[in-house]
């Protein structure tokens, strides 16, 4: 069961909607359980509030409309009480829950259908960070060749215990996917109304340069959520090529647009296997082949927006070197873009000072000699352009700045 869990939940998540994927799920949780019904629900800010919001609902026995409905984010109901308390909750009977519990049952369902529950299992869905995101709720039990319902055990939720973390990322990952398509909607419609209403051009354009921001944040941010920590990674690497393209003399709007396109250096890496992603140790030759993918899986990603030319550029030359040694090209010197060029290195003093599986973190003053002398995996002569990497000797206390401001919380 477990195996076919893993294989549904490694099927590309971007031909999903976040209904379809939770209807996988809770179908894959029931089969494991023998769950005859149950309901999966997803943590939503309302406001200030936040409350519990059904994204997919199946019953065997009984039909269930598919319209969403809410619960507050309260111990008042089961649901609410496992996502507040992130913990597991077993019940034998819904109907003769100890009175000195918190949570009680609702049954108003179960008298506008005649249906009759009875045993529940209601366990939280807990990110990387083990952060609550949501939280399945089964009922009913039934086992072959048994009648009648029958109690859950503690060993069901064992069962799907394993598979938690990356359950939680496909549904943050999905989440994520159709909030970027909501702000590519916005975009869009934006832009129509530039085209109909040029009186207002000046004020629209500030607008829609908001809505691309907020896109690219967005987009960026779900190429993050392969990673255990929350870190700014992305926004630093975005603020190192900002201040390396400023003292190489670029323009400001290359300065600018810089900022935003470094972000989505590593875009592509939503199509690389997780498990790849996270693997602790070293990857074997095959694992490292199909990591470098990202780089034209980003550029793919991203070319097709000429808004995007600059942060195409990036996602596909980055782990170019100068002497020609790099992916996926092996391109050298200046037929790199330069815009890669100031990426590139960025992107390797972020990962110098940045806490990794296999290595802790460096302080700036180890990390400026490793970038300057090189180390058994560093050849700064071969890895960088050249007059970058003079700028970065001289104003290296920039890259200590964007870190002081924005890196702690990779060291920890």
């Amino acid at each position: 069961m477990i195996s076919e869990f893993l294989s549904f939940l490694g099927q590309p998540t971007t031909r999903r909607s976040l209904r379809t994927l939770a209807d996988g799920i809770l179908l894959r949780c029931r089969l494991i359980t023998g769950a005859e019904a149950g309901t999966i629900f997803i943590l939503r800010r309302r406001g200030r509030s936040r409350r519990l919001q059904a994204l997919a609902v199946q019953n065997d026995r009984v039909g269930v409309r598919r319209g969403a409905f809410e619960l507050p984010l309260d111990h008042a109901s089961i649901a609410g009480h496992v996502a507040t308390s992130a913990a597991a909750v077993l019940i034998d009977d819904a109907y003769a829950i100890p009175p000195d519990r918190p949570y009680r049952f609702n049954g108003e369902f179960d008298r506008a259908t005649g249906y009759r529950t009875r045993s529940v299992l209601a366990f939280p869905l807990l990110n990387v960070r083990g952060v609550v995101i949501g939280v399945v709720q089964l009922v009913n039990r039934r086992c072959d060749g048994v009648s009648g319902i029958q109690p859950f055990e503690p060993g069901h939720e064992a069962m799907i215990t394993p598979v938690n973390a990356i359950l939680s990322r496909a549904l943050e990952q999905a989440d994520a996917m159709e909030r970027i398509a909501a702000a590519n909607d916005k975009l869009r419609q934006r832009n129509r109304e530039l085209r109909a209403e040029r009186a207002r051009v000046v004020g629209l354009q500030a607008e829609t340069e908001e809505a691309y921001r907020l896109s690219v944040r967005l987009l960026a941010r779900a190429a993050e959520l392969h990673d255990d920590d929350t870190g700014q990674h992305i926004q630093r690497v975005g603020e190192y090529a900002f201040q390396l393209a400023r003292r190489a003399g670029r323009s400001e709007a290359f300065c600018t647009e810089i900022r935003h396109a470094a972000q989505l250096h590593d875009v592509g890496k939503v199509s690389i296997d997780q498990a790849i992603l996270k693997k602790p140790g070293q990857l074997n030759t095959a694992e490292f082949e199909d990591l470098k993918r990202h780089a034209v899986f980003g550029w793919e990603i991203l070319r097709a927006s000429d808004r995007l030319k600059m942060a195409a550029d990036i996602a596909l030359g980055h782990h170019e070197q100068w002497s020609g040694g790099g992916y996926p090209g092996g391109l050298a010197g200046e037929a790199i873009p330069i815009a890669a060029r100031i990426v590139a290195l960025a992107d390797v003093y972020d990962a110098l000072r940045s806490r990794r599986p296999y290595k802790d973190p460096f302080d700036h003053g180890r990390t400026v000699r490793i970038m300057l002398d090189g180390d058994n995996r560093i050849r700064p002569a071969e890895h960088f352009d050249p007059e970058l990497l003079r700028i970065f000797r001289t104003h290296h206390a920039d890259f200590a700045d964007v870190w002081d401001r924005l890196g702690q919380e990779a060291a920890d």
